[in-house]
């Protein structure tokens, strides 16, 4: 079974590969994406899937600021060496997790991914939306597998 500390770590990937040194709720999303979610799964979102919608929400917010891109978003620019830490957004979906599990020891990804789809507003729910996923679908799926963790 996948650990949170595996999960961060390779959401930790996903930021230097964004060429951010802040992990956020989307990072975290596309790392438990990478472990073979059951829920994201079954919901037919893999990491390819994932990593569109949240690259096609990236350029909507753009168009939104006037930022026009032709194609395919330009390769990102390589972090400075070092860590990632935690951004807020990657707390925050952390926090609810762990509010969800009867005891911070009992915390599995699939209680972080419900913790991230609880997040009413932001990057992920745009991607989400933007790829017609029925987010409170998806999330009382989360939760479901939370309580069959145990």
């Amino acid at each position: 079974m996948t650990t949170l500390d595996q999960i961060i770590t390779q959401a930790a990937d996903e930021a230097r590969a964004d060429g951010t040194t802040t992990i956020e709720a989307h990072h975290l999303l596309l790392a438990i994406a990478r472990t073979g979610s059951p829920t994201l799964t079954a919901a037919g979102l893999d990491h390819p899937t994932l990593r569109t919608a949240l690259d096609q929400e990236f350029k909507n917010s753009l168009n939104t600021a006037g930022v026009r891109l032709d194609g395919a978003l330009p390769p990102a620019t390589p972090p400075p060496s070092g860590s990632p830490q935690l951004g807020a957004t990657a707390r925050s979906a952390l926090e609810r997790g762990l509010a969800t599990a009867h005891r911070k020891r009992d915390t599995t990804p699939a209680h972080l991914l419900l913790g991230i789809l609880q997040a009413p507003l932001g990057t992920v729910p745009r991607a989400l939306d933007h790829a017609g996923i029925d987010r409170t679908a998806l999330t009382d799926a989360a939760r479901r597998e939370t309580t069959d963790d145990h």
